[in-house]
């Protein structure tokens, strides 16, 4: 860690460049689904675009480089504009943490790629440091930002997706949980006895995921 921040200094520069990546095409695949499944309101606000500067949240940004975890501006939908605004609902909400997911498999067969065909071989060593340690951020990150936000705690997708899932009688329910569950999300994430009991052992399961994913690819490519 250095001082106030979750990532030291010499790894900041490609963390920066993997959260920009990251939350870009977390926000890009929210905004795309919703303009494909019958919603412009994201394309009318110029959010159906792979620029960073439409996306960043410059608190959520911030956030996340102090204490690990962190988010993007949210992007607008209108679910009264879906055929089905429930289920396309879902499918949008979805759309964003899957598409860390794949990124993180995408980084991790890549990886594999350099390793199999020995790629890195021919570079000089701080160049091929600097790629394993952009392609180890770029997994892990991307891993965190799928678990991340998959928690059921607003603004995070998690609770978008329990919001269409559940009957429409707990609504009332639900947005009584919004005004304590920032707070509640707050205090486990900067308290550390807390965090370790609760957030800690939840993003562990990326451990999981990240070895499912090498079987998967040593599979595919013979290693």
């Amino acid at each position: 860690m250095g001082g106030l921040l979750f990532y030291d200094w010499n790894t900041l520069p490609f963390v920066i460049l993997v959260l920009v990546l990251s939350f870009t095409i977390h926000e890009w695949a929210h905004a795309y689904s919703a303009y494909k499944l019958g919603d412009d309101t994201a394309y009318k606000f110029g959010r159906v675009s792979l620029n960073p500067m439409v996306h960043l949240d410059l608190f959520g940004t911030i956030m996340l480089l102090i204490a690990g975890f962190g988010w993007a501006k949210p992007v607008p939908v209108n679910r009264g504009n879906f055929k089905r605004p429930r289920l396309f609902g879902i499918i949008v909400t979805a759309a964003g943490p899957i598409s860390n997911l794949v990124l993180a498999f995408i980084t991790l067969f890549v990886f594999a790629l350099f390793q199999k065909y020995g790629w890195l071989d021919g570079m000089s060593k701080g160049s091929g440091d600097a790629i394993v340690l952009f392609l180890k951020l770029m997994l892990n990150i991307n891993i965190t930002l799928f678990l991340f936000n998959l928690i059921p705690i607003p603004p995070l997708d998690g609770y978008r997706i329990i919001q269409d899932l559940v009957d429409l009688r707990y609504s009332e329910t639900l947005q009584k949980f919004e005004q304590w569950a920032s707070v509640i999300f707050l205090l486990v994430v900067f308290i550390r006895p807390l965090r370790q009991v609760t957030l800690d052992p939840y993003l562990r399961i990326g451990d999981d995921i990240i070895n499912q994913f090498a079987i998967v690819i040593t599979t595919i490519l013979g290693m």
